[in-house]
């Protein structure tokens, strides 16, 4: 059981003691302390909030609204959502923030609240840091009964979200309708069921061509809801079995997305970011960002197309803070992230659907094809589980000191080139991990850059 707090927000497993867990007692006093910052941060008294198909999620939303109407607090109520909807709908609402209940790849015990600013986008460090500290000093207050906020259900967001991805200059709607895709939908669950599928119709696929596998938005995801390759051997099998033109797979909350080849085999969650920038910067010049736990690949396309590529650490709000930084037209993250300015600042799914499918459309190729134009690097995902008490500080420093010969970046963690290979060690914000990625030309030099320094943090921590 646990309870991280971190810049993507207040994160844990349901049941259990309170401050060990997600308890309703640590989901009032979070929620309470976002309350509070926000009031003070912005005097809007309106709060958007939407959740994921998670078992807990009912309770969590019930909780949430009832303290943010003690506190005064109008809430607009999304019910089942996703996560780039509940961030178009704050700006939509000109509500002063938002709260989406998801814990996003995160198996089904877990649940969490995701805090935006009131452009719906995830708050800042500095006001999480606030907002930490309110919660740790329980320094709230509650209104009187004759000044108790409203709750109004919305349930038009669905619409309002696809409507403006359809209207994208970038989305072609003809170009879709007349590849004639047939395609299998995982929507392991989860409110993908519903997005995805209303989406694929608004582009123009016909409803006897889409199969949703997965598709009762019960919480018991059928498989571990990360859209990993070693997750989707059902979806896998599914299309090429169907003979159907390709596999899409998104996470519970619909800010991830990955494709599935005409053959069953994987696209690669890298590259779901690579082929939307390959496609955006051919009709949209300019630069892209990425964290730099992604692939390189998406440095190459970028300066085929005579832009330049930024790397920043990992997390969305610093894809998004360089993103702004350097005006990019395109972003995102290796697990599938997509990031369009032109739409808002933050993952979504469904834009990165709309583009790919386009992209796709246009170059007349299958799937399998497109991805044989990429480059092809193999990045090797590994994690390694971290004791309690262990200093990992202390463990980079003498990783670092180890490796001293070679190109060291500590942004974020501990990133060592190796002439064109590259290994990214870091803790994550959202499980008591360490993530160890390497990236290289070949697979077999990639696992065995990953597997040398995960000895290495065994030795010397």
């Amino acid at each position: 059981m646990a309870l991280i707090k971190s810049i993507s927000g207040i994160r844990g497993t349901i049941g259990g003691k309170p401050g060990e867990t997600l308890s309703p007692l640590d989901v009032v006093k979070f929620t309470a302390a976002y309350g509070n910052w926000l009031i003070a941060k912005t005097g809007n008294k309106k709060v958007v909030i939407g959740r994921d198909g998670r078992i807990s999620g009912p309770l969590i939303q019930n909780i949430v609204v009832s303290t943010l109407n003690a506190q005064g607090i109008d809430v607009v109520d999304l019910g089942l959502s996703t996560t780039p909807t509940v961030e178009v709908a704050v700006v939509m609402e000109q509500a002063g923030g938002g709260i989406i209940l998801t814990a996003s790849h995160n198996p089904k015990e877990w649940n969490a609240l995701k805090l935006l600013n009131s452009k719906g986008e995830f708050i800042s460090a500095q006001d999480g840091k606030e907002v930490l500290e309110i919660a740790a000093a329980e320094d709230f207050t509650f209104v009187p009964v004759d000044k108790l906020g409203t709750v109004k259900g919305d349930d038009s967001y669905l619409n309002k979200h696809i409507e403006a991805i359809t209207s994208l200059n970038l989305v072609d709607i003809a170009a879709i309708k007349a590849r004639k895709f047939k395609i299998i939908v995982d929507a392991v669950n989860s409110t993908g069921a519903l997005f995805v599928p209303e989406l694929l119709r608004a582009l123009g696929v016909q409803d006897k061509d889409i199969t949703v596998i997965n598709g009762e938005i019960n919480g018991r995801f059928a498989h571990n809801p990360e859209p990993l390759p070693e997750n989707l051997g059902e979806l896998s099998n599914m299309v090429r079995k169907s003979g159907a033109d390709m596999g899409i797979a998104v996470d519970p909350d619909v800010d991830r997305l990955c494709f599935v080849c005409e053959d069953g085999s994987m696209f690669g969650e890298e590259y779901t970011l690579v082929a939307v920038a390959d496609y955006v910067l051919s009709r949209q010049p300019g630069n892209s960002v990425s964290n730099m736990s992604s692939t390189r690949a998406l440095k190459d396309i970028t300066l085929k197309h005579g832009g330049q590529y930024y790397p920043s650490a990992v997390g969305e709000v610093n894809v998004v803070n360089r993103m702004k930084e350097i005006n990019a037209v395109i972003g995102g993250e290796g697990n599938g992230g997509i990031i369009l300015p032109a739409l808002h600042y933050g993952r979504d799914a469904l834009v990165g659907i709309a583009l790919f499918l386009t992209h796709l459309a246009k170059t007349q190729k299958s799937i399998k094809q497109l991805r044989g134009t990429y480059p092809d690097y193999f990045i090797s995902k590994n994690k390694l589980e971290l004791e309690h008490g262990v200093d990992v500080k202390q463990v980079f420093e003498k990783i670092k000191t180890k490796y001293k010969s070679h190109p060291v970046n500590t942004e974020d963690g501990l990133k060592i080139e190796f002439d064109n290979d590259w290994v990214h060690l870091r803790t994550s914000n959202t499980e008591p991990i360490i993530r160890i990625y390497a990236e290289s030309n070949f697979e077999s030099t990639a696992n065995n850059i990953a597997l040398r320094l995960m000895q290495d943090i065994r030795e010397l921590k």
